[in-house]
């Protein structure tokens, strides 16, 4: 029986779920634009849905840019699968986030709660959205759901 667990597990896919500057103020940061509902319900959310398509799941949130580009070479290292990768502001800016997550090799998919084409003219271009095999942007939580299925399709 014991056996039988283990190989289970190792079958499943492994993704990773990243999340930059300011996510973790969800449910608090502009209402209006990201709703209520806080980080810890995303992530809830997620590990749902992943289950239900047979995924594991790990998460990381952080401010710092050095700290997302040096969990993506930790990930990639411990054999992650995929990324869904939410970086906030630095997916406008950084060419070091884009740069890392390249350097996988691994299929990532791009999330936005707001519409980024929709927000101030500096949001509407991404760029770490080129390293990533889809963007969804609008969506809502709901978009997290929609990337886990797009890596199921893999």
């Amino acid at each position: 029986m014991y056996l039988v667990c283990f190989v289970v597990t190792l079958l499943l896919m492994k993704i990773a779920i990243l999340h930059g500057p300011n996510l973790d103020r969800l449910g608090k940061r502009e209402p209006e634009i990201y709703g209520r509902a806080t980080l810890k319900d995303l992530e809830q959310l997620i590990r749902t849905e992943a289950r239900k398509l047979g995924f594991s799941t790990v998460f990381f949130q952080s401010a710092h840019e050095g700290a997302l580009v040096d969990k993506i070479h930790a990930l990639t290292d411990r054999g992650i699968d995929a990324f869904i990768v939410n970086f906030g502001a630095y997916s406008h800016t950084s060419i070091a986030l884009r740069d890392a997550l390249s350097a996988s090799g691994l299929p990532a998919v791009e999330v936005h709660i707001s519409d980024i084409k929709q927000r101030e003219k500096f949001r509407h271009k991404s760029m770490t959205a080129g390293a990533c095999i889809a963007m969804i942007s609008g969506q809502g939580f709901p978009g997290y759901v929609a990337a886990l299925r797009q890596l199921a399709k893999l």
